[in-house]
């Protein structure tokens, strides 16, 4: 079974990616900032990530900086999930190394579309 760690500072939003994602056969583990996020990776590479823009102590935009730079950590499919909708964010997130993005809010559909183009599911 593929893992999916789900990065947001919002329990809500975990949830509801817990849900979809298990849904879609995915092993869910989940942290609410980058710092977190990191720390898990250092330990257990995920083959997924969905990863929020904007947290408290580290930023999604940092955190797959950092991602990027460890051993292994080109591997993990990255999927950025935003309410930041302008060109420049997106290449911004593309640039530093997410796979696809995802606007919030977003369901089942645009979940499962996003992890099949990136070759997840």
């Amino acid at each position: 079974m593929k893992t999916c760690l789900v990065v947001d500072d919002s329990s809500v939003i975990r949830k509801v990616a817990r849900r979809i994602l298990e849904g879609l056969g995915f092993a869910i583990e989940e942290a609410e900032d980058g710092q977190k996020a990191l720390e898990f990776c250092y330990g257990t590479m995920p083959e997924a990530i969905l990863l929020d823009w904007n947290m408290p102590v580290m930023d999604g935009y940092e955190f797959l900086r950092e991602l990027r730079k460890l051993p292994g950590g080109q591997a993990p499919k990255v999927v950025f999930c935003t309410t930041e909708n302008d060109v420049a964010h997106i290449a911004r997130a593309m640039h530093a190394g997410a796979n696809e993005y995802i606007m919030k809010p977003f369901d089942k559909d645009i979940v499962e579309a996003k992890f099949t183009e990136v070759g997840l599911i």
